[in-house]
């Protein structure tokens, strides 16, 4: 019992839960079934009032043929004992005579007057203090007459009430009206019992008419209501799907134009607005496609000017020290603003790259506390020359994570050389946490913060929140830009949180493998120290500690994912792979902005305010 109990509430929260889709998602559904909720509400609230309205004239014309009936009838009983004796022994015998004649005149009766029905009479002598006892003289079934019926007729008033009495074993439902009859010398009491079964059986009938007639009546308005409503939502859930194909990129798929009514004016100017879209979406991707070609095209053909100038300069640079001061001075920068040219060059292509979709990535498992490591390195003389400390957190166990390292080490240059040229003197933390499912980093900074609404542009290109600020490291204003299209390419998430004057923080999330979903964060943002938020007025509860894997766990991970591919090749050791090799061409160097010994990663961060 109990399991079965389980199934069908299991079973029962299913289809609840299926209802409740197809309700949300439906609109015909919706409109009907509040249509047949409504017009069952209207239905059966006018059925009370029709069988109410019915019940009350059959029992008013059955009270008024009653009423009457009991005048003649009491006309009759008078003429009958005008001379009879109440005191006489034999006066219950002259009651049964009189009973007996009631009952056959009722037939004799004048047939223009309105018929009560049937009846069974009853008299009963109403004599002084007597009454209600059980030596009263009665005739008839006295005992089926209720007994505030009797008070009411033996106080000199015509009364009515109506009983249930039991006859051949069934409850039967009587009308039962009592009136005083005069005699010799003291008054009886008349009663007439009139069945209720015609007007039962015809209130029946009536009821089963108007119980039928309303369903009828609401599954009719279901009907039109489901046709009315098809009729406009059919036009609706075509445009729907013609919107979704449109934005799946079926952009010549229209809406069919039947008619000329509003149905149709709709699908015309649904149709026009998507040619007009049709027709912006070709200019913007002829547009897009020209820049594109632009920025490729100029940021290629810069590159041969650029070499020689570049060459000139380094031989301007070597011999800075025969040239007086200020022109030994002009050729630092020259060189500096080379340098800054260069990387803004390689920027560019790299963006393109993107913009196009044409970049991929080389991934392999990899301990991501190397790339930390090394991108560390790569800003620390920036760090030295600003005055700014870094505090690495690094998890004492290896993070093995599959990445295309030198794009994550472009990423992690880029957000610690912006940390530093932001952080105002103060010191950088390096944060580095791991699950089961994604690696995550933040670094922070104790600067000069973010304004509201800041956090998604510092994301754009070129975007600067205070363009007069003094900048050191030069950037290109794309190091950002580009970091979110690697995260992004690697399927995970960089967030920025920052406040004025206290400072901002950026977080990239991977997944431990390329594929994986990430749904969360390892780390939270804004940023826990101390077991306290460092935003302004918020208390947030302490992270549980995140520990990387060990080695072992590390090592079963990959095992375990590598048993799945049937092509997979045996993989090198995760924990001594390097993430770039020393000897690497040049054009990929060039392609990061890290081009020769004087181009660093410091030209690559963004400004932010």
């Amino acid at each position: 019992m109990v399991r079965w109990f389980l199934r069908t509430r299991r079973l029962a929260r299913r289809r609840f839960a299926a209802f409740a889709t197809l309700w949300r998602r439906s609109l015909q559904l919706r409109v009907v079934i509040s249509t047949l909720a409504l017009s069952s509400a209207v239905v059966f609230v006018l059925g009370m009032v029709l069988q109410a309205e019915i019940t009350n004239r059959l029992l008013e014309g059955k009270r008024t043929a009653v009423q009457t009936q009991a005048y003649s009838s009491r006309d009759t009983v008078e003429r009958l004992l005008v001379n009879v004796n109440p005191n006489r022994d034999d006066f219950e015998v002259s009651l049964s005579s009189t009973l007996n004649d009631l009952s056959s005149s009722d037939s004799t009766e004048d047939s223009t007057r309105p018929r009560a029905g049937v009846f069974e009479p009853v008299i009963i002598d109403g004599h002084g203090p007597a009454r209600w006892e059980d030596d009263q003289i009665a005739v008839g079934r006295y005992e089926d007459v209720p007994q505030e019926l009797r008070t009411q007729v033996e106080d000199g008033a015509l009364s009515y009430q109506i009983t249930t009495v039991v006859r051949e074993h069934q409850a039967v439902r009587m009308l039962v009206i009592g009136i005083p009859v005069q005699t010799t010398n003291r008054y009886v009491q008349l009663y007439q019992l009139y069945p209720l079964t015609n007007e039962e059986q015809t209130i029946g009938v009536v009821q089963s008419t108007l119980i039928l007639g309303g369903l009828a009546i609401v599954l009719l308005l279901a009907g039109v209501t489901n046709l009315v409503t098809r009729q406009v939502v059919r036009p609706v859930r075509q445009a729907a799907v013609v919107a979704e194909r449109f934005a799946e990129g079926d952009l010549d798929d229209r809406m069919r134009v039947v008619g000329e009514d509003e149905v149709a004016r709709l699908a015309e100017s649904f149709n026009e607005m998507a040619a007009s879209l049709q027709d912006q979406i070709h200019r913007l991707e002829e547009f897009g496609t020209l820049q594109r070609r632009f920025t490729s095209d100029v940021s290629h053909e810069l590159r041969t000017p650029l070499t020689t100038v570049r060459m000139a300069a380094d031989v301007l640079h070597a011999s800075r020290d025969q040239f007086p001061m200020g022109l030994a001075r002009s050729t630092e920068l020259l060189v500096n603003e080379l340098d800054r040219f260069e990387s803004l060059l390689g920027d560019l292509l790299e963006i393109s790259r993107h913009d196009a979709g044409v970049v991929d990535i080389s991934a392999e498992t990899v301990d991501l506390r190397s790339s930390v490591e090394n991108a560390l390195e790569a800003v620390r003389g920036l760090s030295t020359n600003v005055g700014a400390s870094i505090e690495v957190n690094l998890p004492p166990h290896p993070v093995l994570t599959e990445i295309d390292s030198r794009r994550i080490e472009r990423v992690l240059r880029n957000l610690l050389a912006n940390a530093v040229d932001h952080c105002e003197g103060n010191p950088v933390v390096v944060t580095l946490a791991a699950d089961r499912n994604a690696a995550a980093i933040t670094v922070l900074d104790r600067g000069v913060g973010l304004r509201p609404g800041e956090e998604e542009l510092v994301f754009n290109r070129f975007w600067r929140a205070d363009p007069s600020r003094n900048r050191r490291t030069g950037g290109t204003g794309l190091g950002l830009a580009i970091s979110l299209e690697d995260a992004r390419l690697h399927g995970g998430m960089l967030d920025a949180w920052g406040e004025v004057g206290v400072g901002a923080c950026f977080r990239l999330t991977l997944p431990r493998r390329i594929g994986e979903e990430v749904n969360g964060s390892p780390l939270p943002l804004p940023p826990i120290v101390e077991g306290r938020s460092i935003a302004t007025e918020v208390e947030q509860t302490p992270p549980e500690s995140t520990v990387g894997d060990s080695v072992a766990d590390a090592l079963r991970w990959q095992a375990a994912d590598e048993e799945t591919e049937s092509s997979a090749q045996p993989p090198a050791d995760p924990l001594h792979s390097a993430p770039t090799p020393p000897d690497e061409p040049d054009r990929q160097r060039e392609a990061d902005g890290w081009d020769d010994g004087r181009t660093t990663a410091l030209g690559e961060g963004d400004s932010r305010s």
